[in-house]
């Protein structure tokens, strides 16, 4: 389960010790590896400018290194020039039908970042709506992929569900044909509570054939549970918009840890919070890069002698193809 120990540091007896517990897997998974690459892809195949709908992934690191070689990020559509040829990416958490409709309409060059964990979603959410059954989503308000996934069907065929409370207080038109989908990057936990409530209510409910809530989050959330309660304080290295950071420091309070913080780098790590500690555990969500969790270690070890072990909860070897028209720009080359 643990690496052999890397002393890190200087060794300086000046210095407290400190032992480091490394989540593994941890960063990025295959979904944010594939969108990342498809803008730097497009920006090589294309050249800059390369248009970028929405973050490609929450993270600001992330975000500012994508623009400083030539992407541009924009919210809507809209902010597109008229008549550019210039390649449109859509984010990795997905976009409703109505935006590839509109790029269609424009004829401008669009490149689809959606994860394919997260196009699965929509893909079940569609057949149950042929199959003609209400479909329950059970995510957060306001979160692009949960915007996206409601956006696949007419406006009224999604009911969004957050809470134990919703599922309680929700009202299905004929609890006979009911399904539900999830968010990808959800608490385990409590996406587990709810639908338990939505069958004991609706126990003809259909779910997904395999977990909507994707590996890696899952993987990850494993990780924060085995090493949450025996450490002092927990960092995540994650964006306050990022949902599976920002459940992955949920995850880390349950399991018991006394000081969970989200953090973007090191320069917002709050010393004063951390206190007296021996033990610390480190993650990264999934849209957070490996630098920014070697700059946090390095931070840590400029004052104290740092000590670092991982803790690893599973393998993964996942990978995703980069969308068509790159891959085959790739394979000319």
């Amino acid at each position: 389960m643990a690496d052999q120990d890397e002393k890190m540091g200087s060794g300086s007896s000046a210095k407290p010790s400190l032992k480091v517990l490394l989540c593994s897997p941890r960063g990025f998974c295959a979904g944010v590896v594939r969108a990342i690459d498809s803008v730097e892809q497009a920006l090589k195949i294309y050249g800059p400018p390369v248009y970028v709908r929405h973050e490609i992934v929450h993270n600001r690191y992330v975000v500012e290194s994508l623009r400083a070689k030539g992407a541009i990020f924009v919210e809507e559509l809209a902010e597109v020039p008229e008549g550019t040829k210039a390649p449109v990416i859509f984010s990795a958490h997905g976009v409703p039908k109505s935006v590839p409709d509109e790029a269609a309409g424009r004829n401008l060059f669009a490149l689809d970042a959606t994860c394919p964990l997260v196009t699965k979603v929509h893909r079940e959410a569609e057949i149950h709506y042929k199959r003609g059954r209400e479909i329950v989503l059970i995510g957060h308000a306001g979160h692009p992929e949960v915007i996206g996934t409601m956006g696949q069907l007419p406006a009224g065929a999604v009911s969004l569900i957050e809470t134990l409370d919703d599922a309680d207080r929700f009202a299905p038109r004929d609890a006979a044909s009911l399904a539900y989908v999830t968010q990808t990057t959800l608490s385990v936990q409590d996406t587990a509570a709810i639908v338990e409530r939505l069958r004991q209510r609706f126990p003809a409910i259909v779910g997904p054939h395999k977990e909507d809530i994707c590996y890696a989050t899952t993987n990850r959330q494993e990780a924060v549970q085995r090493v949450a309660p025996i450490v002092d304080a927990m960092i995540v290295v994650g964006a306050p918009n990022s949902s599976n950071s920002q459940r992955l420091r949920e995850v880390a309070e349950r399991a018991g840890c006394a000081h969970a913080a989200l953090v973007q780098r090191a320069a917002d790590i709050d010393w004063g919070a951390f206190g007296n500690i021996a033990r610390l555990g480190i993650t990264a969500g999934a849209s957070a890069p490996e630098i920014l969790v070697e700059e946090i270690i390095d931070a840590f070890a400029a004052r104290y002698d740092v000590s670092v072990e991982t803790v690893s909860a599973a393998e993964e070897g996942v990978f995703f193809p980069l969308p068509r028209a790159l891959r085959e720009n790739q394979a000319a080359e």
